[in-house]
């Protein structure tokens, strides 16, 4: 009997060998569901930026508009007889920022000095 028992272990153990290590195992099929998923998402992406892309073409295609607000913002093209005026910001220059910076970071560095 004891024999017998032994014998049904090692076989069950055979019988289950592949269906957790083999080629079509179920570690297998976990991974391939987890690359599928991932690819899922990529592929969402990717239609998303299909479709503003096939809708910018297709806005290209039908009407004057948007070749215009491209010339416009990408080229830098105007009408003729029509007047640009560039309008430039003021920037702060960066030496003054600078020293309020070494500033607060000068005590903390001597306050950790014994």
């Amino acid at each position: 009997m004891r024999w017998l028992t032994l014998i049904f272990v090692v076989l069950i153990a055979a019988l289950q060998y592949p269906l957790w290590l083999g080629k079509g195992s179920w570690l297998r099929v976990w991974e391939v569901d987890r690359e599928s998923t991932q690819q899922k998402e990529v592929n969402l992406k990717l239609r998303a930026r299909n479709a503003s892309l096939d809708a910018e073409v297709r806005d290209l295609k039908q009407g004057y508009d948007a070749i215009e607000e491209r010339a416009r913002s990408e080229l830098g093209m105007i009408k003729r007889d029509e007047i640009f005026f560039q309008v430039l910001e003021e920037s702060k220059p960066a030496a003054r920022a600078q020293p309020e910076v070494e500033k607060k970071a000068s005590p903390q560095v001597e306050s950790a000095k014994p």
